[in-house]
């Protein structure tokens, strides 16, 4: 599994700020440095967020493979026009591309006008509510904790792909070069998408070449942008489509239906909760986001993303309201190639009856520790301490309560767990 979100040791201070704050438990602490679990990690980024130290960091694309290709291709998303101070025209964002280097601009926001009124052209979905398939990090999610969910996805592939996949085509048949000689390149607001763009889900293979971090193209912009100097435009999304870019845009496209919109990892994570539960039946559509704010609070990007959500509002105000319609003469199917598959990294054992084994066991040591998950074990909370002894990845002594049964005197625990 390629991962975007990496571990540099060096500046690692092993304090377990990001142990508390991963969704999946994918992170522990051991011998004073902190470890990824490659198999639960969604690239979510919080813990790119929450580290003190900058530990984490998200590894994207060189700029420098641009050289690799004869003709190169931008794919900026749309949350990249709200980075920008004092930007009145989103066109002088897609010259200013041009100017660092891409031979074409194919807008995102395009592709997600064309997904968004296919979206409303099909008929009901069989299972309610229907689950964006939009964020990667939020499918990844439901494949690892919700599977039940699955058959609640939206089957539309994201818009990034649908994007590339024709940004390609067109310049294959303009250009008359081959596939090969095309470089596709994404501008991406996390690492999630990064990820996703070299392992897409539900698709045999990618169809992008590389994701660039929208941090390192915005200040390549910034210089390029002030040469723009009454160029035409070569904007070719409206509101709907540059609206994706914040939380409760995409289920904006749905003209009517009853949908909801959630961003934030622990508020998406208690949404799915309900959705398996059965409380969330009288809604028709979910729009996950694992940022807050949408894509616009993508740890790649630059701004604060409330002030760029205000933004991006002042750049759609005298936009159209969409213009793009998808058409079956396209020839690209907006679905799916593959299904989705459960990543079981939650199993105990492939066999039954050794997994309510190490259960069994899990719940007697759990009902010993202290309940407190206090992360001073170095896991994320004493369930997942009693997991990782069960399987042979810690001690029970790991938990300083009981290490102190071993010790003489109560100085030393740290003062708010002595008694």
């Amino acid at each position: 599994m390629h991962h975007s979100v990496t571990l540099d040791k060096d500046k690692c201070k092993g304090c377990t700020a990001c142990i508390k704050h991963c969704p999946t438990e994918a992170i522990r602490v051991r011998r004073g440095k902190a470890t990824i679990i490659d198999e639960r990690c969604i690239d979510c980024g919080e813990c790119i967020r929450t580290c003190p130290h900058h530990a984490k960091k998200a590894v994207c694309d060189s700029f420098g493979r641009l050289k690799e290709f004869e003709f190169n291709i931008a794919l900026p998303a749309p949350s990249l026009y709200g980075q920008f101070h004092n930007l009145f025209d989103i066109s002088t964002v897609l010259h200013g591309l041009l100017y660092i280097g891409f031979d074409m601009v194919y807008e995102v926001a395009k592709a997600a006008e064309m997904i968004s009124d296919y979206a409303r052209s099909q008929k009901e979905h069989p299972i309610t509510p229907q689950i964006s398939s939009a964020c990667p990090a939020c499918v990844r999610l439901i494949c690892q904790r919700f599977p039940k969910l699955m058959s609640h996805i939206s089957p539309h592939i994201a818009p990034v792909e649908l994007a590339a996949i024709r940004a390609r085509k067109e310049t294959m048949e303009k250009t008359g070069l081959s596939s090969e000689k095309i470089g596709v390149f994404f501008i991406t607001p996390c690492p999630a998408k990064m990820t996703a763009a070299h392992q897409p889900v539900g698709l045999p293979a990618p169809v992008i070449d590389g994701a660039l971090s929208m941090t390192e193209v915005y200040l390549k912009l910034l210089p390029a942008m002030k040469k723009v100097k009454d160029e035409p435009s070569i904007q070719t999304s409206g509101l709907m489509g540059v609206g994706w870019a914040a939380s409760g845009g995409e289920s904006a496209t749905l003209l009517g239906e009853k949908s909801i919109n959630v961003d934030g990892v622990p508020n998406v994570i208690r949404v799915l909760e309900d959705i398996e539960d059965g409380k969330l039946s009288d809604i028709s559509f979910v729009e996950l986001g694992a940022c807050t704010q949408g894509c616009l609070g993508g740890c790649l990007a630059t701004e604060n993303p409330f002030a760029a959500r205000s933004r991006l509002k002042s750049l759609m105000k005298y936009l159209p309201v969409s213009r793009n319609h998808y058409t079956a003469e396209d020839g690209e199917s907006l679905e799916r190639q593959l299904p989705l598959e459960h990543t079981p990294v939650w199993q105990l054992d492939n066999d039954i009856k050794t997994a309510m084994e190490k259960y069994q066991a899990i719940e007697l040591l759990l009902a010993r520790l202290p309940g407190l998950d206090c992360s001073s074990c170095g896991a994320p909370s004493c369930r997942a301490l009693a997991e990782d002894v069960v399987l042979g990845f810690a001690q029970e002594e790991d938990c300083i309560f009981h290490m102190r049964e071993r010790m003489i005197g109560e100085d030393y625990l740290p003062p708010p767990f002595r008694k």
